[in-house]
């Protein structure tokens, strides 16, 4: 019986729960940690009078890693770099955030239905001295989606605990037509950003 290989110790945090971003990271090889700081009140975080939808998304990110830093701290944790992440689906300038429930889901699906939209996510890399951000802008088209189809892909589950209600990895991939951008920064962390920024900081892509 063969052993399997020793997991390499991390070489990062990753302050996020998400799995995809987690499945991204693995996907280039670099070994990380799970992080999970406390999360503010509420499912997702504020949008500041007059704050723009693409400022929103980069203060959130921001936000994330300057919260996480204060937890390694807090905890007592070995001090390794931290990356966070932010994902908001911006549909004529207004962000639509993670559904609240099933109803909010058929609302923004509807609203997406058959409209262009962008998809903006910020990478924020915390290195113990210094802060880096980046931000990749999609521009996603989807096609137009009968009532059924809405019905449907919410029964599915997929829509919930995801900005703009859809994952383009999942079911909802079959209603994307066209993206100009990102795909891995659809998803959630877009590589090419990210591993720019893992470099300035001297971190070594496998």
């Amino acid at each position: 019986m063969t052993e399997s290989a020793p997991a390499l110790p991390a070489r990062l945090y990753l302050a996020s729960a998400s799995p995809r971003r987690r499945e991204l990271l693995t996907q280039i090889g670099l070994a990380h940690e799970v992080l999970r700081v406390p999360a503010p009140p509420g499912e997702d975080e504020p949008q500041h009078d007059g704050e723009s939808a693409a400022d929103y998304v980069q203060r959130t990110a921001r936000d994330k890693a300057l919260r996480g830093r204060d937890w390694l701290g807090a905890q007592a944790l070995p001090v390794l770099p931290l990356l966070a992440a932010d994902t908001t689906v911006i549909l004529d300038g207004q962000v639509l955030g993670k559904p609240a429930d099933r109803g909010d889901a058929v609302r923004i699906l509807g609203a997406l239905s058959g409209n262009p939209h962008q998809v903006h996510t910020a990478v924020a890399l915390w290195t113990g001295d210094r802060l880096l951000e980046a931000v990749s802008i999609t521009h996603v088209w989807m096609r137009a989606l009968t009532p059924d189809e809405i019905d449907r892909y919410c029964d599915s589950g997929e829509p919930f605990g995801k900005a703009g209600a859809y994952g383009i990895q999942g079911l909802a991939g079959t209603f994307i037509s066209r993206i100009d951008g990102s795909y891995t920064g659809v998803m959630g962390l877009p590589l090419f950003e990210t591993a720019n920024l893992l470099r300035s900081a001297g971190i070594q892509i496998p």
